[in-house]
């Protein structure tokens, strides 16, 4: 029997509540299959850590990640501590400490939600962004001088360099060749930032001639939001710079129903550290503690996480229960507009998977 070694790291805010609710549903995975199990140690970095040590995570905290075959992360970020320390000192610290340079998200919408874009069927907008997660926007390059003074100045330096582009851009093309439709939309602003994002075009097109069967366009990050609304069918998947990427995978999620449900995975697709997976919505500290939080992103991701790890059929169990939940009107959470709590669309998912039957061990000789 294989055992995969999990890191779970909570974080803030209602992570503290969704990733305990990830764990849960592995462990009845686990339970019921008998092929593989779960070892897991739990990380309390966070906020809470940072107020008794003054750092997110120890300094040698990535040395504890590296030989484990998976994270599990929740949320960073506390309204006492500022958000660049939360951010910085946790979740970016550990993607790019591990060189998990490829974030994706994929979007859907799922039975029973009520999506916003009423002229949109579930077959238009079943999108993946790539993100690119290691440089652009959040390199961490710039700095401040002067500071209370007339003449302060604060910058900030995109920074794109040919081989994380070229690694990105092969990594998206190579993922929409494996989806049916084969198409993929380059998100650029080359129209105004005339050095970094015009590389990111001529890289692009470079690329593309690698994949002959892959139709591909480009299209201005400004015009894409409008693009998401009006013509989602014409979109599968989406590759674009760390921040251009961000923002664009929160409007995705918001069209697909709620922020609570979307799934990210921060990949090195390398395979020379773990990757991390997560849900994107954030450390939500208005209704931290109450039992209200969606755990249906923790849950894709826990799907992400195990078709990583190679257990795909586990993973469309897993799937096939989300959905089976989602499609309950009565098992919604406030974001959806229902009454439900955490630990009752958690119980449902974990009843559906004990439900489920699981292939039997092979017989060793």
């Amino acid at each position: 029997m294989k055992t995969y070694r999990i890191a779970t790291i909570p974080g803030d805010g209602i992570g503290k509540e969704v990733v305990p609710a990830g764990r849960q549903v592995l462990e009845a995975l686990a339970n019921k299959n008998k092929t593989f199990a779960f070892e897991f140690e739990d990380f309390d970095w966070g906020a809470d850590y940072y107020r008794k040590n003054g750092v997110m995570m120890p300094e040698d905290g990535l040395d504890a990640l590296r030989d484990k075959d998976a994270i599990l992360f929740g949320s960073a970020g506390d309204p006492d501590v500022p958000d660049h320390i939360t951010l910085w000192g946790l979740r970016l610290k550990i993607c790019q400490g591990l060189d998990q340079y490829a974030n994706v998200r994929p979007t859907r919408i799922l039975p029973g939600i009520d999506a916003p874009l009423k002229r949109c069927t579930p077959e238009d907008l079943n999108w993946v962004i790539v993100r690119e997660n290691s440089e652009g926007e959040y390199s961490g390059v710039g700095g401040r001088v002067h500071q209370g003074h007339p003449i302060e100045a604060a910058t900030d330096v995109s920074i794109l360099t040919r081989a994380g582009v070229e690694r990105i851009m092969r990594f998206a093309f190579k993922l929409a060749q494996s989806r049916p439709r084969k198409l993929l939309t380059v998100i650029t602003k080359s129209n105004a930032q005339r050095h970094a994002m015009v590389m990111w075009d001529e890289i692009a097109l470079e690329i593309s001639k690698e994949f002959p069967d892959v139709k591909w366009d480009k299209e201005l990050v400004d015009a894409s939001t409008a693009r998401m609304i009006n013509r989602p069918a014409t979109l599968d998947t989406i590759v674009a710079t760390n921040l251009h990427a961000d923002i664009l995978s929160d409007l995705a999620a918001a069209l697909a129903g709620s922020l609570g449900i979307a799934p990210t995975a921060n990949i090195d697709p390398e395979r020379r550290y773990p990757s991390m997976f997560e849900p994107i919505h954030g450390s939500a500290f208005d209704i931290m503690g109450k039992g209200l939080a969606n755990p249906v992103g923790t849950f894709w991701s826990v799907v992400m996480l195990l078709e990583h790890l190679g257990e795909v059929e586990a993973a469309k169990r897993v799937m096939q229960a989300i959905e089976a939940v989602t499609g309950d009107p009565s098992l919604h959470t406030g974001d959806l507009g229902g009454k439900a709590t955490t630990a009752q669309v958690t119980a449902a998912v974990c009843a559906l998977l004990d439900k489920v039957e699981a292939p039997a061990a092979k017989a060793t000789t």
